[in-house]
């Protein structure tokens, strides 16, 4: 999901790339879609949307990839990490999926971290343990497959890495 013009067609435009130019990895004949055939961008704001979008525990993983830090303090409530908007991501996250959270800019890691360890239904997890669990391409992904990514890696700029996992509300 993004709400911006320029990043959804960016996007699209990469994804019928990637279908284009991407052989099956073999002929199918049960009617399994081809190597991106999984994936999509919608234009919306996912801070108003996204339960609209994705039904109670559906999702395993959540990706906040160098968000705007929006810088001005009267900004803040525009930040994509807030107490109001982890409610929504838990009850969308299924019970042992995953928060990814990086971003270049020191404050709003802070943030972000901060706001995810006060949440009740999220508890942090480390690289390390994720790497055991077999997630450690997608850690890998988080850190270097986007665009904001491989600038901030060209300029040698920190990447602060916050990961959570969704765990179940306690019941008396």
């Amino acid at each position: 999901m993004e709400i911006r013009v320029q990043v959804s067609q960016y996007v699209h435009d990469r994804i019928v790339a990637l279908r284009s130019t991407s052989a099956p990895l073999q002929p199918s004949s049960d009617g399994t879609p081809g190597p991106y055939q999984n994936v999509s961008i919608v234009r919306a704001n996912s801070m108003k949307f996204m339960p609209n979008y994705f039904p109670k525990h559906s999702l395993s993983a959540l990706f906040f990839l160098f968000p705007d830090p929006h810088f001005k303090a009267r900004k803040h409530k525009a930040r994509i990490i807030s107490p109001t908007l982890l409610a929504e991501y838990a009850y969308i996250l299924k019970p042992g999926g995953v928060v990814y959270t990086i971003t270049d800019v020191k404050d709003l890691h802070n943030w972000m971290r901060t706001h995810l360890e006060q949440f009740p239904l999220f508890e942090p997890v480390g690289e390390q343990e994720l790497r055991g669990e077999g997630k450690g391409p997608i850690v890998d992904a988080v850190y270097s497959s986007t665009e904001e990514g491989k600038k901030v890696e060209r300029n040698q700029g920190d990447k602060l890495l916050a990961c959570f996992r969704r765990i179940e509300a306690k019941r008396d």
